[in-house]
């Protein structure tokens, strides 16, 4: 077959491709953080700050069901990768074909439940009664988006696991831009508030979705399929949720310490939880680098695990420990130089950027052992070493909830407690994804059997 607009990591300079292919996913990842960033500054300076108290009360919850469609899409790409790495364009087409079934039965299954249980989950995180209707009609209009979510998350993982990671960049951009605008519109000029807000985005995915789809078809040979390819395959199936379950659990459950989290937020008031809601959308943008420089290093991996290099994924793994130390160190004096500013974005308050201004100060000493989360668990998933994934959730939960609770009920420490327990969480789990990767168990996990 042609292979054109796509790549094979499994020749070359492991460096070249690692940060060709990283670039343009920072680039869409950080165009992917507007949708949030541009949320919270309209909510923020032009609703009020209770409405960014009540946006910012449903990250956690909607990350959570969020995380079954995006674990499940991580999976299809990585078997795509290793079946691509492979030279198996069969079970490429036949991945492909099958990921409808698989992402879309999820969705709607996640959005339903979602829709139905958010003043539940709302109310026992503790929401505030003066945030909480808003909370709900933002949760509820974010779970009717899941559906295109999970479609461009899909496609976006299958283009990526076949090395090309350039392309979703350009329909972000696009998302991006008319997010913007409709937030503007929604909000300043027809006053819609959250619900404005919420809706923007969901029309940005969707553009976002179908234009991939569209591109998919029209370009990658693979994406054309024919009757017989779309027939279900129950063995893709089971190992597109062998492979994508662990992945999405380690999501849920790090969305559920996350929601644990939030939970302890809201008992100090609402200038905490506006503050919080602020640091997490900055994380979230920092973050982007490691995100970014994982999926790279998940596609990577994959092909050459499908090849059977090994030495090639040991390589990936060295040169992306490196570039992970590189940004970190660059972010600390960032952090303490410009905290107050980067918080003043976001909101007026004073207390709110005092508040949020220490906490950068904080879990910034910590940012290296965040990307040391990123750097081995992806070479593991691209590996197929995605049951690790549970045990790193699991590592994540206990850290978060029982950091939280005891540094919180310390006096001096109080809600500043909060910002610890993000630190030592990121520390941690670090530490226990090294050790994973140092134990070699991921060496014979991968999908494609080689002798």
């Amino acid at each position: 077959m042609n292979r054109k607009n796509v790549t094979d990591m499994t020749v070359g300079s492991p460096a070249k491709h690692i940060i060709k292919f990283t670039l343009p996913l920072l680039l869409g990842n950080l165009f992917q953080q507007l949708y949030n960033m541009v949320d919270s500054i309209v909510v923020g300076k032009f609703v009020s700050e209770d409405a960014l108290a009540a946006v910012g009360a449903c990250g956690s919850t909607n990350f959570l069901f969020f995380s079954l469609s995006s674990g499940l899409a991580i999976g299809i790409g990585i078997i795509v990768a290793q079946f691509f790495g492979a030279g198996d364009e069969k079970n490429v087409r036949n991945t492909i074909a099958n990921s409808i079934y698989v992402l879309w039965g999820a969705a709607i299954t996640v959005s339903i439940i979602g829709i139905v249980l958010c003043p539940a989950l709302l109310r026992l995180l503790q929401t505030p009664e003066t945030v909480i209707g808003d909370s709900i009609i933002y949760m509820r209009t974010s779970c009717a988006g899941i559906l295109f979510i999970a479609t461009y998350n899909g496609v976006a993982a299958m283009l990526r696991a076949l090395g090309d990671s350039k392309t979703p960049l350009y329909f972000l951009i696009l998302s991006s831009i008319i997010n913007v605008v409709l937030d503007l519109v929604f909000v300043l000029t027809l006053g819609w508030g959250v619900f404005g807000v919420a809706l923007a985005t969901i029309i940005a995915q969707a553009t976002s979705a179908f234009s991939c789809i569209i591109y998919a078809y029209h370009k990658i040979e693979y994406f054309r399929l024919t009757k017989e390819q779309l027939r279900m395959n129950p063995r893709i199936i089971a190992n597109s949720f062998k492979i994508g379950v662990p992945i999405a659990m380690q999501n849920s459950m790090i969305a559920v310490s996350c929601m644990v989290l939030q939970g302890v937020v809201n008992t100090f008031g609402e200038t905490v939880m506006a503050a919080y809601t602020v640091i997490g959308r900055i994380e979230q943008v920092v973050q982007q680098p490691y995100m970014s420089l994982g999926s790279a290093l998940t596609t990577y991996s994959g092909q050459n695990m499908g090849a059977g290099q090994i030495d090639r994924v040991k390589k990936g793994f060295r040169q992306g420990t490196v570039m992970v130390l590189v940004f970190s160190m660059c972010m600390l004096p960032i952090a303490y130089l410009f905290g107050e500013q980067i918080v003043g974005i976001f909101v007026n308050d004073p207390e709110v950027i005092a508040i949020g201004a220490k906490a950068i100060r904080i879990n910034s000493l910590c940012y290296f052992g965040l990307g040391m989360i990123y750097v081995p668990r992806s070479v593991l998933n691209g590996c197929g070493d995605t049951g690790f994934a549970m045990i790193n959730g699991v590592t994540e939960v206990i850290c978060r909830v029982v950091f939280s609770l005891i540094l919180t009920s310390i006096p001096f420490l109080g809600y500043w407690g909060i910002w610890l327990t993000t630190g030592l969480t990121w520390a941690l789990t670090g530490v226990v994804c090294v050790i994973r990767y140092f134990k070699g168990k991921w060496r014979t996990k991968s999908i494609v059997k080689h002798a």
